[in-house]
């Protein structure tokens, strides 16, 4: 009898991860992925024609005996609602069975949603990935995993079907913790971009050739050459949405008042999102940090039109 895997969450990481355990699986095991809205279902559906062993579906049920859960959800606390509310998926898995989480959520909270899955007898690893939809759909994410050694050593070859760099990091919880710290340095970029690009464009610097010397010169970043083209053409709907990525933050300040570790540039980057969440941007992605700024200095950081 083959293994039976269930994928929750279709979202723009979910549906493109289930589809690639199932293609690079061959057909070896039964993979049911599951999302509440039938639209992502029926999307998958249309794109894992040629997916042995896929089956997408709204019904939760569906998830019974799965061997291994795989979680792509908004944030910790759909996770554990997903996980123990009334209609709690740990109910339905096989006994011993392997939950790896691919949210990201706060290191605490990783922590204590971890711990009680292994109370009730699962095994656990927190899993966050990183490399946007785009490294989702050619399966090159980098996963950052935590949990024990054995559950790591079992769930790579399946890892590996999704991830380019499928890292352990150490014990549980520390999948997380190196998520937040990869999310707060990319944050920082941004933010940093936000503040400075404005003020370079008030001193009478021409937008198009700074972001030329920002995205190839020795400040160029993932960031500025992700956001700044963007920036230039004024798209601020594209990513990942400000008000929801804000998390990241909240958690580094968590790590940081609960250890006493000083973060001042983190802080300040904090203060930047700050800025844009109460000028009302939280549905934008995060280059619109850069609005409050422009604002401020009456200026636009875009291309010419024409």
């Amino acid at each position: 009898m083959s293994r039976r895997i269930a994928v929750m969450g279709l979202g723009q990481m979910g549906w493109p991860i289930a589809l690639n355990l199932a293609r690079k699986g061959g057909g070896r095991e039964t993979i049911v992925a599951v999302d509440a809205d039938a639209a992502r279902v029926a999307g998958l559906q249309a794109a894992g024609v040629e997916a042995p062993g896929l089956t997408a579906t709204t019904d939760k049920g569906e998830v019974a005996g799965a061997e291994v859960l795989f979680l792509c959800l908004p944030d910790g606390d759909v996770v554990e609602s997903v996980l123990f509310g009334p209609e709690g998926l740990e109910r339905r898995l096989a006994p011993g069975a392997t939950v790896v989480d691919l949210s990201t959520i706060a290191h605490g909270q990783a922590l204590s949603l971890g711990r009680a899955l292994e109370a009730r007898g699962f095994r656990v690893l927190d899993a966050p990935v990183s490399g946007a939809p785009a490294g989702a759909e050619a399966g090159t994410l980098t996963v950052m995993c935590g949990g024990a050694p054995e559950t790591f050593a079992a769930m790579k070859p399946l890892l590996d079907r999704i991830g380019a760099q499928v890292l352990h990091m150490g014990p549980l919880g520390s999948g997380q913790l190196t998520k937040t710290i990869n999310n707060v340095i990319y944050d920082i970029n941004i933010a940093a971009l936000a503040e400075v690009l404005p003020m370079a464009v008030a001193m009478g610097l021409d937008p198009g050739r700074l972001a030329t010397v920002v995205t190839t010169g020795t400040s160029r970043s993932y960031a500025s050459q992700y956001f700044v083209p963007r920036i230039l053409r004024g798209e601020f709907d594209e990513g990942y949405p400000l008000g929801k990525a804000y998390k990241d933050l909240v958690s580094a300040a968590a790590v940081s008042v609960g250890r006493g570790f000083p973060l001042p540039v983190t802080a300040a980057a904090t203060a930047t999102y700050q800025m844009a969440l109460r000028a009302g941007h939280g549905d934008r992605d995060k280059g619109a940090m850069v609005l409050p700024f422009e604002a401020m200095l009456g200026v636009k950081v875009r291309a010419p039109s024409g």
